[in-house]
């Protein structure tokens, strides 16, 4: 695990030389700002010299570390010797300079800080969720009786200045110390640490397997058992069974081997994936789900984890297994695999590990016994992204694993309409055939909007409580941050007609809820989605705005990647007109399959209007009276 190592002595000789920030920095290699490391040079200087003070000077200090298959860093893990079983033995220490806080609108878990915008954690809660998370996820500490112990050092503060911080009532995991407390800490210091080398404790625990612990496993598939509503049908029910069989032919085998389950929008991949992951939860088989899609796994961890941030953790994201421990879990269920990319790296991989780094799909496969990935061919919109069934399975193949490949041929959005899936895959050109008239097949709703205005309109009469639309675009308008008073600007420009984008950030900007979550949360209407945060997702009624990036001339729609706002399709060097053409259809192929109950869409270009105009022609209008459904699953 990434960390910056020393003991309490060798930190303290670094701060007397004036070298403590550079050399943290070159170990964990990401760009940090003047602020923090002068917080590095204060904080850690007073905690190492506390060490000191009590005769802990060969205690590790393990600083900046990078808690498992996250980005989060914790300050400082002290590792050491119990003193009274000789145990190792561990405590996570946040380190805050602040000097005034108080309850945040009388929450025991939001703090307001002097010059802090916005509220922040308590302290405690912090700390104790980094040993939780820990405790759950590290081999090293699945055993033992209290396996890491927390503690909040407000070093600057007196009692008086956060009193409201100590109404929260304190646990192992969460103690608070103040200045005023210093000699309660040194006490608290010497009682869970011995004056000798730490060295053997941290070589553990910077080594430990990394897994999903029993105890929390045994904690999830009871939450996902309670919250499942899920039927799986025919393919569906196949591909369970077959990821089941798979991990207990490798178990018995001792043989690895992947699973492949393909299948378009609504097929029920997302269904798959979770009643997977409860059902080998409920068998104790070390499991975990990741995607490469932020909206996506932030929706999982609000509503598939709800009200329980330990299920969270087990939704993690495809670059988060760089330097997980090989076949270090039983399953790892890849949703959304489309979305794969050549490797993990990015800016923030520190640069020792970039020249070190192997192909995404490699990482992935290497990180479980059985890896199983769930893609769309046709939803690849990203430059960059190459998850498909003959590139992983041909990947699988050269390290002479076993594959084994499931098509889903279901369909449970656009009303059941595989024939509508069809008619959009033709029209756009991506499977070879030809486009034919949309005459209706009394399942799925299309229509065609005069302007934006009626589009918006139309919408927004669907949209009532358990009825949920949205409207989305191509990338064909500039997108700006929102403004210094927090209201986001109208970009997406038609005519008289605008509308802001989704909000850029994870966090709400205004009513407009982040991007993560714009496909599932009520205020999402009155934003134009783009693909990135449409994609994976479904709603009842679906307002598709077909910019200048598709248009139709002489009787077929071609591509103008000029016209598309996209930063990914800059270079011609990076991205060719063959990869940008496919990738602007397959965006439109996402937007045009969100709709459970409708779509309906409008082209900013006069002669593209025409041209669908003539393609869409319903005779046979939908059938089915739909009712309001509040909670339909996600499929």
């Amino acid at each position: 695990m990434s960390a910056f190592r020393t003991s309490a002595d060798g930190l303290l000789r670094l701060s007397d030389t004036g070298n403590l920030a550079d050399r943290i920095v070159e170990q964990i290699g990401r760009n940090v700002s003047p602020a923090e490391r002068r917080s590095w040079s204060h904080s850690l200087a007073v905690l190492g010299q506390d060490l000191a003070d009590t005769g802990l000077s060969q205690v590790e200090m393990l600083v900046e570390y990078q808690l498992p298959l996250t980005s989060k860093r914790v300050d400082v893990v002290l590792a050491g010797v119990d003193p009274r079983t000789s145990d190792d033995s561990y405590i996570v220490v946040e380190l805050k300079q602040w000097s005034y806080a108080e309850s945040h609108e009388g929450s025991d878990t939001l703090v307001a800080v002097e010059h802090a915008r916005g509220p922040r954690l308590h302290p405690g809660v912090q700390v104790e969720l980094y040993c939780e998370y820990l405790t759950d996820f590290l081999g090293v500490l699945a055993e033992q009786r209290n396996p890491v112990r927390g503690a909040a050092y407000l070093h600057n503060a007196n009692d008086r200045d956060i009193r409201e911080l100590f109404d929260r009532q304190p646990t192992e995991q969460s103690r608070i110390f103040t200045k005023q407390r210093r000699g309660q800490f040194l006490d608290y210091l010497r009682t869970h640490l011995a004056p000798a080398s730490g060295a053997g404790a941290a070589d553990r625990f910077l080594t430990s397997s990394v897994r999903p612990s029993r105890h929390l496993l045994r904690y999830a598939a009871q939450e996902l058992k309670d919250r499942s509503r899920f039927t799986l049908l025919d393919e569906q029910r196949v591909a369970y069974e077959l990821v089941l069989h798979a991990v207990e032919k490798a178990r018995s085998a001792d043989r690895k081997s992947v699973v492949v389950v393909s299948g378009g929008p609504g097929s029920g991949k997302s269904v798959i994936a979770l009643s997977v992951l409860g059902e080998l939860a409920r068998q104790n088989r070390s499991v975990m789900h990741a995607t490469g899609s932020r909206s996506f796994t932030q929706t999982l961890r609000r509503y598939a984890g709800k009200g329980s941030t330990r299920l969270k953790n087990l939704f993690g994201y495809f670059n988060s297994f760089m330097s997980a421990e090989r076949n270090g879990l039983d399953v790892l269920i890849c949703d959304e695999a489309h979305r794969i990319r050549e490797t993990s790296v990015n800016r923030f991989t520190p640069k020792a590990r970039r020249a070190e780094a192997r192909s995404q799909i490699d990482e992935l496969i290497g990180a479980a016994r059985v890896p199983v990935f769930l893609l769309d061919e046709h939803q690849v919109v990203k430059p960059g992204e190459l998850g498909n069934v003959e590139v992983i399975s041909s990947y699988a193949k050269q390290l002479k694993l076993d594959v084994e490949v499931v098509s889903l041929h279901g369909q449970f959005r656009c009303g059941g309409s595989e024939t509508y899936e069809g008619w959009v895959v033709d029209l756009l050109g991506l499977d070879g055939g030809e486009p034919s008239v949309w005459t209706g097949d009394g399942k799925i709703d299309l229509r065609l909007a005069e302007s934006l205005e009626e589009m918006e309109a139309f919408l927004a009469g669907k949209q009532t409580p358990g009825v949920t639309a949205r409207m989305s675009a191509g990338y064909c308008w500039p997108w700006s941050d929102p403004r210094p008073d927090d209201s986001l600007v109208p970009d997406v420009q038609v005519g008289g007609w605008s509308r802001p984008w989704n909000v850029k950030s994870d966090r709400s900007v205004g009513d407009a809820p982040g991007s993560a979550f714009w496909a599932t949360d009520p205020n999402g209407f009155g934003q134009v989605g783009c693909v990135y945060t449409a994609q994976g997702f479904e709603y009842d009624w679906s307002g598709v705005i077909i910019g200048p990036d598709l248009v139709a001339r002489d009787g077929q729609l071609v591509t103008r990647r000029e016209e598309s706002r996209d930063p990914a399709f800059r270079s011609r060097k990076t991205v060719s007109d063959a990869e940008a053409d496919l990738l602007i259809r397959n965006t439109y192929k996402v937007l045009l399959t969100r709709g459970m109950k409708g779509t309906i869409a409008y082209s900013t270009d006069p002669e593209t209007r025409e041209y669908l105009a003539s393609m869409v022609k319903v005779i046979r209008p939908v059938e089915t009276v739909y009712e309001t459904a509040p909670g339909d699953d996600l499929r």
